[in-house]
């Protein structure tokens, strides 16, 4: 009953949060002033999942900024944090007082514990949140600094089987809780308590002084996937306030955690994600720093970026595959290193795309093929491709066939076209002769222009060529299918949506009461 009301409490408080911070009829003062006298009897009996879900839902009142509350936000916070921080401050000043006491089992628990209280605090009442974080930043990150310390004393005692004893395991979850509020605060920062540009000259240098070494210095399994969720959300939030910052952030987790992930298709499943979702958010809001690290760092980027989408695992693949369209975008804008980058990478990565479009395992992403291939051949054909794509070795080969690169206008076309070409009679000499596979790329210069005639040229050449049985070819038309059945379903929703009765209460769009 009582987790019933609690969550009860908190959907009620979500969709009418203004009706309690604003003085109603027949009332001396806004509801939750009354509510935050009572708190410490009210929280006495609940269980701590209770008490979190409470403290989420009266946070969630105080999200409410409009200009007509009646309650001063900061004083109602601190008086809903007076219960959680002066157990923060016990904790600190025993600590002060025997280092050691911090360490015991009770004391990490407890920890946890306020630190996930905080969590759900942070998240339901925003960027106001900044004046409970300005309480116990320091003494959070210093706990944080602190429980590292004694998990690599612990490991270099007992090795890796340390990671699953259990103070350890209690301890890199009260880390966790660290990493997961800075991810939460950051995440819902804004003005004018808190603007983005504050978030990164007086959080962000202090975050990753404590979190980077650590990170780096661990071994594979101590590493805590959720440093790669706040780096992620740091730079999506904060954009070009990191850019300073992301060349240090490369340098320090990207070697060690390509080296995990990379061993195998299985191991680390939750780095493999948020360390590409960390790479995306790299190229979308701070790409300039890609090229402001040292040449060494960036071939592993696009080494990351090629494993990814031959990855096995679709979502990982797709991710990939998405980071590299953007970042061929966003490199065709750059005048500076465009050049330099098709002449390092453009070849070998349209080899890549073309090795996992014919590979039968990765028919999910034929949408996201036809578009880089599409976006190369434009940029071959139109001439934002200046620099030489071949190599002198390369040039004498086709010199010897009677095709000369030298002083043609169209030389890399004509490089492109026969590498190609070249590359798919190697790999499918049965079913694909050489007039068959110029054909084949002549096409695709000729369509490149038009999205969907180049994406049906790639689905005919992968049906001639015999690699898919018929039931495999229908899935390079999973895009257009899905497309089709989510718009009947949408179209048959809303024709029920005006019968009563035939849409579930719970099914149907949820509506703002916050002028009720």
């Amino acid at each position: 009953v009582q987790d019933m009301a609690c969550d009860t409490f908190l959907k009620i408080t979500s969709k009418c949060k203004k009706k309690f911070v604003t003085i109603q009829s027949g009332e001396a003062s806004p509801f939750i002033d009354e509510l935050l006298q009572q708190l410490p009897m009210i929280v006495a009996d609940l269980e701590t999942h209770q008490m979190h879900t409470f403290y989420e839902a009266v946070a969630c009142m105080l999200s409410d900024n409009s200009p007509n509350i009646s309650i001063d936000r900061a004083r109602s916070l601190q008086q809903l944090m007076t219960l959680p921080n002066q157990e923060w401050r016990n904790l600190c000043e025993m600590a002060k007082l025997r280092r050691e006491s911090i360490l015991e089992s009770n004391a990490i628990r407890m920890v946890s514990r306020i630190l996930r209280t905080n969590v759900r605090v942070c998240s339901a009442a925003g960027s106001i949140y900044s004046a409970q974080l300005n309480i116990f930043f320091f003494d959070m990150l210093n706990i944080y600094k602190l429980y590292s310390e004694q998990i690599n004393l612990a490991i270099a005692q007992n090795g890796e089987m340390a990671t699953r004893l259990s103070q350890v395991r209690a301890m890199r979850g009260a880390k966790k809780e660290v990493l997961k509020l800075l991810t939460t605060f950051i995440e819902s920062a804004s003005e004018p308590e808190f603007p983005p540009k504050r978030v990164a000259e007086q959080l962000i240098p202090h975050i990753l002084d404590f979190i980077l070494t650590d990170y780096t210095v661990n071994i594979d399994s101590a590493r805590d996937p959720e440093v790669l969720s706040l780096l992620s959300t740091s730079i999506s939030n904060l954009k070009d306030f990191m850019l300073p910052y992301v060349p240090r952030v490369i340098e320090a987790v990207f070697e060690c955690t390509l080296s995990m992930i990379t061993k195998n298709m299985e191991d680390f499943p939750e780095h493999r994600i948020k360390f590409f979702k960390f790479l995306q958010e790299v190229n979308l809001n701070c790409f300039e720093a890609i090229f402001q690290i040292s040449p060494t760092h960036q071939q592993l980027i696009v080494d990351a970026v090629v494993w990814a989408f031959k990855h096995t695992d679709r979502n990982i693949a797709e991710t990939g595959l998405e980071i590299l369209y953007e970042l061929l975008k966003r490199v065709g804008k750059k005048p500076e290193v465009a050049q330099g980058f098709y002449k390092l990478y453009l070849i070998s990565l349209m080899q890549d795309i073309f090795a996992v479009l014919t590979d039968m395992l990765h028919k999910s992403c034929f949408l996201h093929h036809c578009n880089l291939l599409q976006h190369m051949f434009h940029i071959i054909l139109i001439k934002d491709v200046t620099v030489e794509l071949w190599t002198e070795e390369q040039a004498a080969m086709l010199a010897n066939q009677g095709i000369v690169l030298a002083n043609n206008p169209d030389a890399n076309c004509t490089f492109v076209g026969e590498y190609i070409c070249n590359l798919l009679q190697q790999s499918f000499p049965l079913n694909l002769n050489r007039t068959k596979a110029m054909d084949f790329v002549s096409g695709m210069f000729q369509v490149q222009s038009d999205a969907s005639a180049f994406k049906q040229h790639l689905r005919d050449f992968l049906i001639s060529i015999k690699e898919f049985t018929p039931e495999e070819s229908q899935e390079l038309f999973f895009q257009e299918s899905q497309a089709s059945k989510a718009a009947t379903d949408q179209a048959l929703f809303e024709a029920r949506l005006e019968v009563p009765g035939l849409v579930n209460p719970y099914e149907r769009p949820e509506e703002d009461m916050g002028d009720l």
